[in-house]
């Protein structure tokens, strides 16, 4: 669709073929898998169909098979356990016939209690970094191509580096990266969507952190890059159509695999959500 954030709503909004039954689009964009944060966004969205008044405040998911971008994707939603104050649902994603993902999501009803929380990073604000547009205009013709091809697809979801040496240059970093995320355009209302569209958020930029240790990318011809597995916190209410710092690290990388993990703020420093995750950076062997 012309309007990225009309495609995105259209991506979570699933059709219902039978009771705890859903199926959801699977658009081509280019990838050879389908993105994992549509799958999560997705999966959340058939949890969440099977409950009422309670919002969403965890999920625990594993990617078990590359999605396949050019079929639906049919999700089944197991009603594990509902009690007095706590719901659990499973979910598994399917394509051809196998689970490609499963997710475990637990959902609460709202409760007062007690409350800290670690303070945000110290950064520029949004308004003081370049747009994406005003990036494609200064770096897009000294970008690799991946990151020109990235940078160039109209997506639902802008993101605002706070640092772009790693996206411009081979150096090797500190494990440490913050960027600024939002929707490109006004969501509804509803909380729960605002949930599904972090989740999908969640996944985006994340495993790339552990690659800055290395003064690699994503886009390395000779690296296997996946996501393995995915957690998700959801601590307090946001919206995601608003700025929201993810401020990652890498604490390890080693065996093949990445380990990352994120903290997601609103701009006036309030936690809404935490994110872990470790993913596949396999090194191919050069051909001799």
């Amino acid at each position: 669709m012309s309007d990225p954030i009309e495609g995105l709503m259209t991506l979570l909004d699933l059709e219902q073929l039978e009771e705890n039954l859903y199926r959801g689009l699977s658009p081509q964009v280019g990838w050879q898998r389908v993105f994992g944060g549509q799958v999560i966004g997705q999966a959340l969205v058939a949890a969440g169909r099977t409950i009422v008044g309670r919002p969403a405040h965890s999920l625990h998911a594993y990617f078990i098979r590359p999605g396949d971008p050019e079929v639906p994707i049919i999700y089944e939603v197991e009603r594990t356990r509902d009690g007095g104050s706590f719901s659990t649902r499973r979910v598994v994603a399917i394509q051809h016939g196998a689970a490609i993902f499963a997710m475990y999501a637990s959902f609460q009803t709202e409760e007062a209690g007690l409350d800290h929380q670690i303070a945000m990073p110290v950064v520029p604000p949004p308004e003081e970094l370049p747009s994406e547009a005003e990036l494609q205009a200064a770096y897009v013709d000294h970008a690799t191509e991946g990151v020109r091809r990235y940078w160039q697809r109209p997506r639902p979801i802008e993101v605002r580096p706070v640092d772009l040496r790693h996206f411009l240059s081979r150096d090797t970093l500190e494990p440490v990266q913050q960027v600024w995320v939002r929707a490109t355009g006004t969501l509804p209302d509803d909380p729960e969507i605002h949930r599904c569209v972090l989740a999908y958020v969640s996944d985006m930029t994340l495993l790339d952190t552990a690659l800055f240790a290395h003064g690699r990318m994503i886009f390395d011809p000779d690296l296997q890059v996946a996501s393995l597995d995915h957690a998700l916190w959801f601590h307090r209410p946001f919206r995601a159509d608003q700025w929201l710092l993810y401020a990652a690290d890498s604490p390890s990388a080693s065996g093949g695999r990445g380990f990352n993990r994120g903290n997601l703020f609103t701009r006036e420093g309030v936690l809404v959500a935490s994110v872990a995750q470790e993913g596949l950076l396999r090194v191919r062997p050069t051909a001799r």
